[in-house]
């Protein structure tokens, strides 16, 4: 059985249901197990028991976010070394653009030399001032879809053995 860690943080509830989603698309999967983790909650134990990640955060400020970092700080040296060549995606939740976040992601996973296996998945809430950006997120149906889509693939990449 292959293990699909989705580690996620949201403030507002974007992330959230993204993470929610592509861990559902990723149930489905025979011979796939799925673990979503908060940031918060998860670490190198975590990052080493799995087999392909999803990493899913909101971008801040033109950066992923803080809780974000904090795991891939807690995590990267502990790692190093041990998880080079598994698969991984990248979501963002973002209110204007989102690139620079998934910048930021790509390059800690060059540094673990994982592999993407997909696209960047950046949803826009177009949240612009600050009581757009700071009130609860709802994520539209077709962006759900997208991210159940991602979760699918991913579990079911690992299950066949193509990454």
């Amino acid at each position: 059985m292959k293990r699909l860690l989705i580690v996620w943080h949201s403030m507002t509830g974007g992330t959230r249901q993204m993470a929610a989603a592509a861990a559902d698309g990723a149930s489905g999967e025979e011979g796939a197990e799925v673990v979503s983790i908060a940031a918060a909650d998860a670490g190198p134990d975590d990052l080493l028991a799995a087999d392909g990640y999803v990493f899913a955060c909101p971008e801040n400020l033109a950066a992923m976010a803080g809780v974000m970092k904090d795991f891939f700080d807690r995590s990267y040296y502990p790692v190093l070394g041990q998880i080079e060549g598994r698969p991984y995606a990248t979501m963002v939740c973002a209110g204007s653009d989102g690139e620079n976040a998934v910048r930021q992601i790509a390059r800690i996973a060059t540094g673990w030399r994982l592999k993407a296996v997909a696209d960047p998945l950046i949803v826009c809430t177009h949240a612009q001032t600050p009581e757009a950006i700071l009130a609860p997120k709802t994520i539209a149906p077709a962006d759900l879809d997208r991210c159940r889509d991602l979760g699918a693939a991913l579990a079911t990449g690992l299950a066949l053995g193509v990454f």
